[in-house]
C-alpha cells in the first residue's frame, strides 16, 4: 500500500507499463488525418500533462531505490551514477532528477513518519501534470538562492508565486520572477550584492586557434549588458552591418531607410550570433562614436530603464531596461547620472510620473512613456521586449484612431503583422474601466484559437508588480504578527 492508498503489484505494474507501450504506439504509428487541429491540439495538451505526471513519478522510484540500497548494491555507490547506468541518462539529467526528488520527495523520518516534500505546493502541482519538470527545477534554484533567515511565510509567498506562474507561463520566466522576488526579500544585498557581481566581472579572449578563430567566454554586469543590448538593438538587427553584404546598412548610417533595411534583411543568412558578432565588429571600428549612433525605432540608441516610485524611495528592487534585463536600484540611478541612459519612474499603477532624456521630442516622448508603460509586445505570451517593438495603432489610424497615448501601445513586428480584419487576423482593444486591467491593451484572437473573443493581456514583462505586491504584502504581515 503506497502513501496515496493504491495497492501496487508486480501484475499491477506491468499493466501500467503496457498500458503506457499501448498509448505510444498508438499516438506515434497511427493516423492523425481524421482529427480536426482543435483535436491535436487537445491531444497535444493532454499527453503532456500525462508526460508530466509520469516524470513525477521519478522521485517516488529514487526514494524506494535509495530506501532500498540499490545503488549501493548495484556497485554504482551513488545515486546519480545509479542512474546513469540503470536508465542510460546524461549525467545532468541524473543530476536534476536527484536535485528535485530532495526538494519534491517525501521521506520517512527514522521515527517512521511520512515527512512532507521541502517545496510541498511544488510537489503537488508536478504531480497533477500543471508543471513541468523545466518549471520545478528553475522553481528550486529560485528558492535556494532566497535567505535563509527571511520569514516562513514570506518564503511560502515567494513559492506561490513560482508555482502559480508555473501554472499559466512558461519556465525560461521564473528567473526574471525569481531576480524580482531576490530584489524584494534581500533589500540590502546580502545574498547577491553589486558588488558580489563586479568580482565575478571578467571576459577572457582564448589564444587564436589554426584557422585564427578565437573563443570567448565571461560574465558581464547587468549595466554593461543593458549598454549591449541598446546597441545591438540597431546594430545587431537583419540587414544590418553584415559583413558579407556591401549593400547592408552600416553602423554610421544614424537614420536608416526602412525599404534598404528590408531589402538588405530579405538577403541577410547570419544567425543571432553572427549578427551580434558583426555589430560590435561594426562598433569598434575607427570612426565609429557610440555617442552618436543615430536612432533606432525613433529614439536615440541608449540603455532606457524603468522603476516603480515605490522601490525608489525604498532604494531596494530592481529597474527593468528596454531590452527585458535587470539591473539593481542603485546601479541604475549612478546610470541615469550620465547623459545617455533614461529613467522612467513609475506610480503604483504602472503610468509614468518621470521621464528624463536627452532629448523632448513630441514622437520619442510617447514612445518612451510606451516602453515605461508597457515593457514589451503587449500580445499575450509573447516575450520581445520594448527594445524590438514598434508602437500600434489599437484603433487603426486609418479609421479615426488618434496618436495618443491612450490608443498606442507596444507590438513586435510579428505580432504586429497578425493583427488585421480578416477571419484569421487578431484584433486590439483598450480593456474598460470594469477589467482588472483597465487601460491596458487587450488581444482578441482569432475564433479558429479562442471563439470566446475574450480580450487577453500580456502579463510576460509586468511579473515585478505582482511579484512586489505579492511579497510586500507578506512582509507586512509577518511583520504585523511579530509586533
Amino acid at each position: 500500500m503506497d502513501s496515496k492508498g493504491v495497492t501496487l503489484n508486480a501484475c499491477g505494474i506491468a499493466e501500467l507499463a503496457a498500458a503506457v507501450e499501448t498509448l505510444s504506439a498508438s499516438v506515434l504509428h497511427g493516423s492523425l488525418n481524421r482529427f480536426s487541429d482543435a483535436d491535436v491540439v487537445e491531444l497535444m495538451q493532454r499527453l503532456e500533462t500525462c508526460k508530466r505526471q509520469l516524470s513525477a513519478l521519478d522521485s517516488r522510484l529514487i526514494i524506494e531505490a535509495c530506501n532500498r540500497s540499490l545503488p549501493a548494491s548495484s556497485g554504482a555507490k551513488d545515486v546519480v551514477p545509479f542512474l546513469r547506468q540503470t536508465l542510460g541518462l546524461s549525467r545532468y539529467d541524473a543530476s536534476v532528477r536527484v536535485k528535485i526528488t530532495r526538494q519534491c520527495g517525501e521521506f520517512f523520518e527514522p521515527t517512521g513518519h511520512l515527512r512532507p516534500a521541502a517545496l510541498e505546493k511544488t510537489a503537488e502541482a508536478y504531480e497533477t501534470g500543471d508543471i513541468s519538470r523545466d518549471h520545478v527545477r528553475n522553481i528550486i534554484d529560485v528558492m535556494n538562492h532566497l535567505p535563509t533567515d527571511i520569514p516562513t511565510e514570506t518564503r511560502a509567498e515567494a513559492e506561490d508565486i513560482l508555482v502559480g506562474h508555473s501554472r499559466i507561463g512558461w519556465p525560461d520566466d521564473l528567473p526574471k520572477i525569481g531576480r524580482d522576488i531576490l530584489a524584494r526579500v534581500d533589500p540590502d544585498g546580502k545574498v547577491v550584492s553589486d558588488a558580489d557581481r563586479r568580482r565575478r566581472r571578467g571576459l577572457i579572449l582564448g589564444r587564436p586557434g589554426v584557422d585564427g578563430m578565437s573563443w570567448i567566454e565571461g560574465w558581464i554586469t547587468p549595466e554593461l549588458r543593458a549598454l549591449l543590448d541598446a546597441v545591438f538593438a540597431k546594430l545587431a538587427r537583419p540587414g544590418m552591418c553584415n559583413i558579407d553584404d556591401a549593400d547592408s546598412v552600416a553602423a554610421t548610417v544614424k537614420i536608416v531607410d526602412s525599404k534598404v533595411l528590408e531589402a538588405a534583411a530579405r538577403r541577410d543568412r547570419r544567425d543571432a550570433g553572427q549578427r551580434a558578432h558583426d555589430a560590435l565588429f561594426a562598433l569598434l571600428q575607427p570612426g565609429v562614436d557610440p555617442a552618436k549612433l543615430g536612432s533606432h525605432r525613433g529614439l536615440p540608441v541608449q540603455a532606457i530603464l524603468t522603476m516603480s516610485v515605490a522601490d525608489l524611495e525604498r532604494g531596494a528592487g530592481v529597474a527593468t531596461t528596454a531590452s527585458g534585463g535587470h539591473v539593481s536600484i542603485n546601479e541604475a540611478l549612478k546610470m541615469a547620472e550620465g547623459t545617455r541612459p533614461v529613467l522612467a519612474v513609475l506610480d503604483a499603477n504602472g503610468l509614468p510620473l518621470y521621464l528624463g532624456r536627452c532629448e523632448r521630442l513630441a514622437t520619442p516622448a510617447q514612445r518612451l512613456a510606451l516602453i515605461a508603460r508597457d515593457k514589451g509586445c503587449t500580445r499575450p505570451g509573447c516575450d520581445a521586449p520594448a527594445s524590438m517593438c514598434a508602437v500600434h495603432h489599437i484603433t487603426d489610424w486609418a479609421t479615426g484612431g488618434p496618436t495618443d497615448l491612450t490608443n498606442l501601445t507596444l507590438a513586435c513586428d510579428h505580432c504586429h503583422a497578425l493583427v488585421n480584419d480578416s477571419a484569421e487576423g487578431w484584433r486590439t482593444v483598450v480593456m474598460g474601466k470594469d477589467s482588472p486591467y483597465r487601460g491596458r491593451t487587450g488581444w482578441i484572437a482569432p475564433k479558429r484559437l479562442d471563439p470566446t473573443g475574450i480580450p487577453r493581456v500580456n502579463d510576460r514583462h509586468h511579473v515585478g508588480q505582482w511579484v512586489a505586491a505579492a511579497i510586500d504584502f507578506s512582509c507586512r504581515r509577518w511583520g504585523s504578527r511579530a509586533a
